[in-house]
């Protein structure tokens, strides 16, 4: 008998049609920067905006939970996704979706996570540590969502994370891999942590925009103007 050869039918890739401005000008090689972009103040609009620009970006998913709601044809069940995404390197975002399944509530929570990602800003901000490379915060942030309360401290080199898995992974996603954390309120509220955790690294930027905006003081001369006396 002769040994036939199994053939393994893969899917197609889909090719990317740009349907924004926005997205057409990333496809065409006119933007090759995501950070162009954000300093904008661009919406994007399209995940595969992201996915051009930033190849090596992953998703983790944080949290998936069941809801139930009734109708008029009785308890319909549907599932909701947060997840979030991130390159290691400075770039974290987080995103929410729900669908009646559960690999569809993933993939609208990606999509909307990688259209709300932002960039953060790292650095060697602890006094214990003069290493010099960006592996925490640059600063003391605090971020909140309802309840939720999350405060960032830098810290030195090796230390790590020491906090729950949802801070922690969207912590390594951002590319912080040593930090001090104080937590309050109900903590057990995933999404609530998620976002709070994802507030926090966002003012890192807002501290960094108000230092460009004002800038240093403007130098004042004073000119004092002398009249000689008449003879």
């Amino acid at each position: 008998m002769e040994n036939r050869e199994r053939r393994r039918f893969e899917p197609e890739p889909k090719i990317w049609t740009p349907k924004t401005a926005l997205g057409r000008q990333v496809k065409d090689g006119q933007i090759t920067s995501l950070d162009a972009i954000l300093t904008s103040g661009q919406s994007i609009a399209e995940a595969e905006i992201v996915d051009a620009l930033l190849p090596n970006i992953r998703s983790e998913t944080l949290s998936i939970n069941r809801t139930t709601r009734i109708r008029d044809s009785g308890r319909v069940m549907s599932f909701q996704a947060t997840v979030a995404v991130g390159n290691g390197n400075g770039y974290v975002g987080i995103g929410t979706g729900k669908a009646l399944s559960v690999r569809d509530a993933i993939e609208k929570a990606v999509r909307k996570a990688k259209m709300s990602i932002m960039s953060i800003k790292r650095g060697c901000g602890s006094w214990q540590c003069t290493c010099g490379n960006p592996h925490t915060v640059p600063f003391k942030v605090e971020g909140k969502c309802g309840s939720v309360r999350i405060i960032l401290m830098p810290a030195p080199n090796g230390l790590g994370i020491s906090t729950g898995k949802t801070a922690k992974t969207i912590l390594e996603l951002a590319g912080i891999n040593d930090a001090w954390l104080t937590t309050k309120g109900k903590t057990s509220t995933s999404m609530n942590f998620a976002k709070a955790t994802v507030d926090a690294l966002k003012q890192t930027n807002l501290k960094k925009g108000k230092m460009a905006e004002f800038g240093e003081a403007p130098k004042i001369e004073m000119v004092v103007e002398t009249k000689e006396e008449s003879e």
